[in-house]
């Protein structure tokens, strides 16, 4: 793979001086662009589709009584996915502009060394959910064996390496790949979930309107706690924004970004979350697998339901576990991007998901969530703060990719501000992200300008002297 050619993006990087940086992590330039509006707004549609926000939606039902009514459900849903696609756009604008990915955008906060620690916060959870997505897709798979086998195969291990091997060699070929597998992936499931929204809908109706549509709902702290579990389900993805708008064909402006994260959410989520409320009601069952198999009454709704699980895993997987974690191995080790993906994959596969889904370590996974979690708000925060307050919207790509440039080393304000977020973010678990984000960034603004007065980070911000 060669190196992209000076463009209006980097027209100031030195390529000589950058030799030893992979291209994947290099500027993107016009040229390089490749994803359309169109197939943009169907990679976050296929994002979407997937049995974790279904799930999501079910868990409104609580023991048959449901939190939210439909007014509350579909108000916090809007009020979250307005959140988020204003983060979105916020935060994808250095990308977009620059051409950079998530792991160089971060040293203008953090430095080239402080990057290390924020960058893995972001790919190590991201592999274990690879793993996590892929072992739930190997055991869809394993079902679908069984069935056309008709009971002679059944080797939940072999499916999962299978479909684990089919997503490595399909990353091999880019974003690109990502893009086109998203569109397919989207429109089929949606396929899918419209005819079981219809099932719903012409048997169920009384039910759900019942138990859901009419139910009191509260506009208290379950309806706050939904807003902040819909953001939650984001924290991560919108953090790395940049690994996504780069990729973007050019000129389209920040409103319409806004709009190509807005309108394949509200879709997406959605419609998902609507079904999985709607599954609970009707059945009174929390899990959405198990909730099919009764509202679809079809000898083969073990294959139809396994192969939604296979596509919404991998598709899930595409988009949000492969491309964060393969930019941080390529930029920690100097690897080549289809190194750096393979290595990815084999990653995934180390997590143990067979082990790590046991009831006996649920716990410890809840736990790993929590923790991981509380950084995602402090970070994204620091970035905004950086680069609209105190730079701007003004940076030299160039010395993002200079050892001994003004951006080398790690900048103590950044560390510091994000641990301070996090802490802050444990005193109130159920609003913890905004919480975090909030306090990191007033944290950074006033450490940046108070003290560390000699550091280095300053240069180029309203603080320099």
């Amino acid at each position: 793979m060669s190196a992209p050619a000076k463009n209006n993006v980097a027209e100031d990087l030195n390529i000589d001086n950058a030799a030893h940086v992979d291209e994947s992590l290099q500027p993107k330039n016009k040229e390089g662009r490749t994803v359309g509006p169109v197939a943009y707004a169907f990679m976050w549609i296929g994002d979407g589709v997937n049995l974790g926000n279904m799930t999501l939606g079910a868990s409104l039902v609580v023991a048959g009584t449901a939190m939210l009514n439909i007014f509350q459900t579909f108000a916090a849903a809007i009020i979250a996915i307005g959140i988020i696609s204003t983060i979105f756009a916020l935060n994808d604008r250095v990308g977009y502009r620059t051409g950079v990915p998530y792991v160089v955008q971060l040293r203008m906060s953090f430095g080239m060394k402080g990057s290390i620690i924020s960058s893995l916060l972001r790919g190590i959870p991201a592999i274990v959910w690879y793993g996590f997505q892929s072992w739930l897709g190997g055991t869809a798979l394993n079902e679908i064996a069984k069935a056309v086998s008709g009971g002679k195969f059944d080797n939940i291990v072999i499916c999962f390496i299978a479909i684990q091997l089919v997503q490595i060699i399909l990353s091999q070929f880019g974003f690109h790949a990502i893009a086109w597998v998203e569109t397919v992936a989207s429109v089929v499931i949606m396929l899918a979930l419209i005819y079981v929204f219809v099932v719903l809908l012409t048997s169920y109706s009384d039910v759900i309107v019942d138990k859901w549509v009419h139910a009191k709902g509260s506009w208290g702290l379950p309806f706050f706690g939904f807003i902040m579990m819909f953001l939650g389900n984001y924290a991560a993805i919108f953090l790395s924004a940049a690994d996504y708008s780069r990729e973007l064909k050019s000129g389209i402006s920040d409103a319409k970004r806004g709009f190509l994260y807005f309108s394949p959410i509200v879709v997406a989520y959605g419609f998902v979350l609507t079904i999985g409320a709607m599954l609970a009601s009707a059945t009174g069952i929390s899990n959405p697998v198990k909730a099919f198999a009764i509202v679809v009454d079809n000898p083969y709704i073990t294959v139809g339901v396994s192969a939604f699980i296979v596509m919404g895993a991998i598709a899930t997987n595409m988009v949000a576990n492969i491309v964060p974690p393969t930019y941080v191995i390529t930029s920690l080790t100097k690897m080549k991007y289809r190194v750096a993906v393979t290595i990815t994959g084999l990653l995934a596969l180390g997590a143990f998901p067979w082990v790590l889904v046991k009831d006996s370590s649920a716990k410890g996974l809840g736990m790993f969530i929590l923790i991981y979690s509380a950084f995602l708000g402090p970070i994204v925060s620091i970035l905004l703060v950086e680069y609209y307050i105190l730079r701007k919207q003004k940076i030299n790509v160039a010395d993002l990719y200079k050892e001994d440039g003004p951006f080398a080393g790690y900048n103590p304000a950044a560390i510091l501000a994000m641990l301070i977020g996090a802490g802050a973010a444990f005193l109130e678990v159920e609003l913890a992200w905004i919480i975090g984000l909030v306090v990191a960034g007033i944290s950074y603004f006033l450490l940046t300008k108070y003290a560390f007065k000699d550091s280095p980070f300053k240069k180029g911000t309203i603080f320099e002297k």
